[in-house]
């Protein structure tokens, strides 16, 4: 099973549970509390998790992905937000609940002018909205960055153990040059939006975009399964490889990238008042950036540090080539490192 699949699977198993849980808690705030109905109340939250999850999911995130996030932020919630009313009318007008629990009201369809509808319709709606007031801010932010600010995990800053990945378009000023503001930025999205599937299928985080750069990041006992770093990054030239017909068509040009790998402490805290982020800071940090300006310079394109190399806990799954002791700016006994000898994953 892929990564992508897997993340989704989890999510509906939650939306599921989240629903079934919020039809008992409807059922007792209204004071039906015999036990056919806290058993349809949990059916109406089991469907109906179970419909939506799979619309939001597969649907909304599936074939639909890519014309909802060309509309603006208030927009896509409406839009979501009018699919998730039908088919919650819809559930509930049809009885759809009693029907499963098998109580004897089923096949009776509810009339819009009943005040249960109404009741259950608001409820299943507002929480709707909250759904995807949240599934919105977290593609904003990033779900585990909003998942932070939640929990508050960095609230105080902390020391992690970090692989950190920089991956940066080739020569993007003379794109900019040749394709122009607009064109450009819509090339640079484009590119993004692919990069960041490869991201999720090796359980990374983006960090930041920086002009025509993404930082990835890994803790370290994620990032060192299956030298997961290293394989998003080959993933990454694998999508804009597949994507090279339409890249040609639209742009005149398929986007090529390089990027830096290393490993070690960093420090990570919420900063800011106003428009608060979680930041990274730290050597490590630094020094993936100077990687990243010597991998310009090296066939390939990519520069692994011999610190983040020993710490995977299998062999990498392509050759590398050692490139012994580098200078880097600032840093006066340079740095150990490796570069990729196949041009891509075996």
């Amino acid at each position: 099973m892929n990564a992508r699949l897997e993340k989704k699977l989890q999510l509906l198993a939650v939306v599921i549970v989240l629903g079934a849980i919020s039809g008992i808690v409807f059922n007792l705030a209204q004071g039906r509390t015999l036990t056919s109905a806290m058993a349809v109340g949990m059916t109406y939250g089991l469907v109906m998790g179970l419909t939506l999850g799979m619309i939001e999911l597969f649907i909304l995130d599936g074939p639909l992905r890519t014309w909802l996030h060309g509309l603006s932020f208030t927009v896509n919630l409406f839009v979501r937000s009018a699919i998730y009313a039908v088919v919650i009318a819809l559930i509930q007008g049809f009885r759809i609940g009693e029907t499963v629990a098998g109580v004897p009201t089923a096949g009776v369809p509810l009339k819009i002018s009943d005040k249960i509808f109404w009741a259950g319709f608001a409820y299943s709606a507002v929480l709707s909205i909250v759904m995807n007031l949240g599934l919105g801010i977290s593609n904003i932010v990033g779900y585990r960055t909003f998942l932070n600010f939640i929990t508050g995990r960095y609230h105080t800053p902390v020391e992690e153990n970090r692989f950190v990945l920089f991956v940066d378009i080739a020569g993007s000023t003379g794109l900019a040059e040749r394709l122009g503001g607009i064109r450009i930025h819509r090339l640079l999205d484009r590119t993004f939006r692919l990069l960041t599937l490869a991201v999720s299928d090796y359980h990374g985080e983006v960090l930041n975009y920086i002009g025509d750069e993404v930082i990835v990041t890994w803790r370290e006992q994620s990032g060192a399964i299956d030298c997961r770093p290293l394989r998003c990054f080959m993933a990454m030239r694998d999508e804009l490889a597949q994507a090279s017909a339409q890249f040609e068509q639209e742009f005149g040009v398929v986007p090529r990238i390089r990027g830096s790998l290393h490993f070690g402490p960093v420090i990570v805290g919420e900063i800011g008042d106003v428009k608060r982020a979680i930041v990274f800071n730290g050597d490590v940090m630094n020094t993936t950036a100077r990687l990243e300006e010597l991998s310009r310079s090296v066939d390939g394109g990519f520069l692994a540090s011999r610190a983040a190399m020993e710490r995977f806990s299998s062999t990498p799954p392509f050759a590398l080539r050692d490139l012994g002791r580098l200078p880097i700016r600032g840093r006066a006994d340079g740095i150990d490192v490796l570069g990729i000898e196949a041009p891509a994953l075996t």
